[in-house]
């Protein structure tokens, strides 16, 4: 059994990449779309806010989802979905089906993402842990980092001349093969005892469902729509309202908890001092990185005046520095990244050459490696292991609405200095927003609050201790 554990480790590492990946992967595609569909603005703009506003939108349901009928059960349902979107966004025929298919590939991507960490928590135990969760945290920042780099090159290559397609074919044969693998290697769980009485399996809370996606839709689309359409009234009425209607979500958890019915959200993860604090360094963290990647696709095309393919190249020393800090993950990171950013804010004040860009990056690339698997395993360990799936929707959902925060208030800041074509100073601006970012990560490493043991002795576990022959006993059907 333990090989085999470790034989899973690889698809759902697979499942998170991709889904991730395509967050940023159709952005340097836009341009292709545009002139072959022949779509607006709007539609253009909905390619990508649509992936990104169903993924954050679902994210908390879907962990619920996978409490209720088995985490594995679900991962596999979100894939089959993930690489059937996928094949529709690559067959689209007009503006409208591509649409669709984005915010079809959303949701999938947003019942993957709460199973992926609650089956790495019920795989692996003790420093088995640690180590795959330093896989996944390698995993989201490469797919983080490289989906401009990947989106570039597919866009530049034209394979099998497919053009902008191959961004979302790409993942059709990936998923097929994850899937068939999954069926094959995912353990399933161990059926419940006999002699132990089974509980009662609660049902999904509909009205709950319905007012933390109305509340989260209501923070997300204007954050992605209202700065490119000149914040509209529509967008402040939306942020307006999203308070009260996640205030109506938060006061029926209660009173269905307090009622003995199971919420669809455990407010209790809350408790935990670590865990609530680690969520703002996560916000902090994955808003830095989308927003970096969102000035580096305007600064490196459209201020250097590189193509695509010489962008992606530049980009790849961020990969690189990821990837090669990630294998050995320390306590330095958030020193290291903020090191790494204002060396980029020195290159573009100087107005150095593409290659120095490079090196400021790799320090960069470095500081998130160093720092993204440790910070997420601490905050996922923080809490209690029955709350496996609330912990991992609320983790999922800070880390798409802290991307999308990430990218809004840089490009505000960026597009509210670019007077005049001056890319060097709307750059500059847009850095300094992510200089304080990874401030904010760095006063989380140095004041943040230690997880307190709470969990009974039999959940308590070392560095040292073995893991299972087994899997936990828990009571999800495959």
């Amino acid at each position: 059994m333990p090989t085999r554990r470790w034989a899973a480790l690889p698809v759902l590492l697979v499942a998170v990449f991709v889904t991730t990946l395509d967050f940023f992967v159709a952005n340097l595609a836009v341009p292709s779309i545009r002139a072959d569909l022949r779509a607006g603005d709007a539609a253009v703009q909905f390619v990508v806010a649509g992936y990104g506003l169903a993924y954050a939108a679902g994210l908390i349901t879907s962990g619920r989802l996978g409490d209720l009928y088995g985490h594995r059960r679900m991962f596999r349902a979100g894939l089959a979905l993930f690489t059937l979107a996928s094949a529709g966004c690559g067959l689209a025929g007009d503006a409208a089906w591509l649409v669709a298919a984005r915010v079809a590939q959303g949701v999938a991507a947003a019942l993957l993402a709460p199973q992926v960490l609650t089956l790495l928590g019920e795989l692996y135990r003790g420093a088995d842990r640690a180590t795959a969760f330093r896989w996944y945290g390698t995993a989201v920042g490469l797919a983080g980092v490289s989906g401009q780099v990947i989106g570039g090159a597919l866009v530049a290559t034209d394979p099998l001349g497919l053009g902008w397609r191959a961004c979302f074919l790409v993942n059709v044969p990936i998923g097929a093969a994850a899937l068939a693998m999954a069926a094959r290697l995912l353990p399933r769980p161990l059926p419940w005892p006999r002699a132990a009485p089974r509980p009662p399996r609660a049902g999904l809370d509909l009205v709950g469902t319905g007012l933390v996606t109305a509340g989260q839709v209501a923070i997300v689309l204007p954050l992605i729509e209202g700065r490119e359409q000149g914040w509209p009234p529509w967008a402040w009425w939306c942020l307006a309202a999203c308070g009260p209607v996640l205030a109506a979500f938060v006061r029926r958890q209660r009173r269905l908890a307090a009622s003995g019915r199971t919420p669809l959200l455990d407010l209790g993860v809350f408790a935990d001092r670590a865990f609530a604090w680690g969520l703002v360094a996560v916000a902090l963290l994955f808003g830095t990185s989308a927003g970096l990647s969102f000035v580096l696709a305007l600064y490196l095309q459209d201020g250097l005046g590189l193509d695509p393919l010489a962008a992606g190249a530049v980009c790849t020393a961020l990969n690189a520095g990821f990837f090669a800090a990630s294998l050995r993950p320390g306590r330095f990171g958030a020193p290291v990244l903020l090191l790494g950013l204002c060396l980029l804010y020195d290159v573009v004040a100087r107005a150095a050459q593409p290659y120095q860009v490079a090196v400021a990056l790799l320090v960069v690339g470095a500081g998130m490696g160093l720092i993204m698997s440790p910070l997420l395993s601490s905050v996922l360990s923080a809490v209690r292991p029955e709350r496996a799936g609330a912990t991992a929707g609320v983790l999922g959902t800070v880390q798409e609405t802290g991307g999308v925060l990430g990218c809004t208030i840089t490009g505000t800041v960026f597009f509210g200095t670019l007077d005049g074509g001056d890319w060097r100073s709307a750059t500059l601006a847009a850095l300094s927003v992510l200089v304080a970012g990874a401030l904010g990560v760095l006063a989380h490493a140095v004041l943040r609050p230690r997880a307190p043991v709470t969990a009974p002795p039999e959940h308590r576990e070392s560095a040292r201790s073995q893991a299972p022959a087994e899997l936990p006993v828990c009571p999800e059907s495959a």
